[in-house]
This record gives structure tokens, C-alpha cells and sequence, in this order.
């Protein structure tokens, strides 16, 4: 069995411009935030991004990163709309294909398991189908007949997914209350990356855990990190919550601003000590 660990850097050094990627999380809630500056520090660039998204798209957004986005929604949950993203969409920056949440995951879904599509009752009789024109609907073959939305599945290049725990086989377990839709991020991806807030042995991820907390496989995982406090500025229950006084900084601050004082080093490490003297110069 392989050893696949590597730094935020050897991640993006796997990406490259024009590629589909998946982002994990949900909203601002354990984001893979210290993979999405990896990212940032290259000059990859015209990406489709698909996510519930965060602070990830706004920061890909304002970065002037994304093509095309495929999206449920894009918040901050404590600060309801993501405000990068917000600027960027009304200088119409990038496309944008928004669907139902529910339509989002059986794309997913559909996506893990290698199929064309998924039939979803979500979106019928709203808005979704006016402004997704190329959705089509299928008919049941079945004596009800009855109209589906058929949802196509979001196939990706590479997916970046945040942990609590994983080994360096590629096993990562989440600890909070939710998992969010991270192991169909990663069986919908080529390739697919992890990172986490501590690795353990693989015995210590069984070790007195429920067995649904055991969320990723090393089978359909590529690369795993380690990088504490990496979904630093969200949420990754229960290690840490948001840091919510410094997500109303991201929000409120002029990006070039933001981006000289925080994304501006050459490391993850810059990033955090960043971070640090500004908390400091706030008590």
C-alpha cells in the first residue's frame, strides 16, 4: 500500500489551466481552504469549479481564476451571500450554471458511478430550467410515465476535499456533525486530494468512531496533507470553528488589499503567520 502524502504545493503542482475541479465543504464550513491558496500561488488559470460554494469561490473568483462555475449557492453562511462572488458575477466574470441542491448531488452522484445522468423530481416547475436551458427531461419507461429532470453528472478533473482525520493511505474521516458531500467529490474525480487536520495511523481511525465517520476511501483518493487549521478562516468542527471576526475582514477589505497582506507568501506558513499578527494586533 501506497504512502500519498504531499504538501498543499505538490497538489497544485498536479493541477493545470482549463481543468474541471471540485471543491468539498459547504459554504463556510470545512473548506479546504490551505489547498485553494496552494492554488492560488500558480498561474493556473480558466477553471470550471464546481461547489457548494465559500469563501473558495470567492477567493477563485476575486483571483479572476474561474471560466465557468456550477454551484447550488455561494456563502459565507453567517454573511448570507459571499461578497467576492457577488462583484465578480455583476462584472459578469465568469459563467455560471446554478441548480438545485438536491440536483447538485445526484449530479455528483450520478458522476460516482459512471452514469450520463440521474432522474431528479428538484427543479421542475421552478426557475432552474429557464435559466439552464440546455437541461433536458426524461419520461419514465414505466407504466406512470412521469417527467424527470435528467441531471448531468459533474464529472471532474480533481477534487480538493477537508478532513479531521486521515491516514497516509488516503482513509479520511470526518469528527463533525455533517459530511457533507465529500466522498462523492472525490469517487466523481479523476483524481482527488485530502487534506486534514492531523494524520493518523490507519488503527486510530477506527478507534472508538462510529463506522459512517470513515467517509473516504484510499481508493478513490490521489494525495493526502497534512496542514492544521487548514480550512482556516471556515469551520471544521469539531478541531476548530469559524473564525468569524476574521471572515468579516476578508468580507469587508478591498481584495488587492487582502490579497497583499494574507495570500501574498510563498507558503501555507506565510498564510497562518499572517493570520496570527492580525489576531494579535486586534487584542
Amino acid at each position: 500500500m501506497t504512502d500519498k502524502t504531499m504538501t498543499p504545493d505538490d497538489v497544485a503542482s498536479r493541477l493545470h489551466s482549463g481543468m474541471t475541479i471540485g471543491i468539498g465543504g459547504w459554504g463556510s464550513r470545512r473548506k479546504p481552504m490551505a489547498l485553494v491558496r496552494a492554488l492560488l500561488r500558480t498561474e493556473i488559470t480558466d477553471l470550471t469549479v464546481v461547489s457548494y460554494g465559500g469563501p473558495d469561490i470567492g477567493l477563485l473568483a476575486a483571483a479572476g481564476r474561474i471560466r465557468r462555475l456550477v454551484t447550488a449557492f455561494v456563502t459565507l453562511d453567517s454573511i448570507p451571500l459571499e461578497p467576492h462572488y457577488r462583484a465578480a458575477r455583476e462584472r459578469g466574470d465568469f459563467a455560471l450554471t446554478e441548480i438545485d441542491e438536491a440536483m447538485f448531488m445526484w449530479g455528483l452522484t450520478a458522476a460516482a458511478n459512471r452514469l450520463p445522468f440521474l432522474p431528479v423530481r428538484a427543479g421542475l416547475g421552478s426557475d432552474v430550467m429557464r435559466v439552464n436551458p440546455e437541461l433536458r427531461t426524461v419520461t419514465s419507461p414505466y407504466e406512470d410515465g412521469e417527467e424527470f429532470v435528467a441531471v448531468p453528472a459533474l464529472r471532474m478533473d480533481a477534487a480538493l476535499v477537508h478532513l479531521n482525520r486521515a491516514d497516509r493511505l488516503g482513509n479520511g474521516q470526518y469528527l463533525g456533525p455533517d459530511p457533507y458531500f465529500d466522498d462523492l467529490f472525490c469517487e466523481a474525480a479523476d483524481t482527488a486530494y485530502v487534506s486534514c487536520e492531523r494524520l493518523v495511523e490507519t488503527a486510530e481511525l477506527t478507534k472508538g468512531a462510529a463506522p459512517q465517520t470513515l467517509l473516504v476511501k484510499r481508493h478513490s483518493v490521489t494525495g493526502v496533507v497534512e496542514t492544521p487549521n487548514g480550512a482556516h478562516f471556515t469551520s471544521c468542527a469539531p478541531d476548530h470553528g469559524r473564525d468569524e471576526s476574521f471572515q468579516r475582514l476578508y468580507a469587508t477589505t478591498p481584495w488587492p488589499e487582502f490579497a497583499q497582506r494574507f495570500l501574498s507568501g510563498t507558503s501555507e506558513h506565510d498564510y497562518q503567520s499572517a493570520v496570527q499578527a492580525w489576531h494579535k494586533e486586534q487584542q
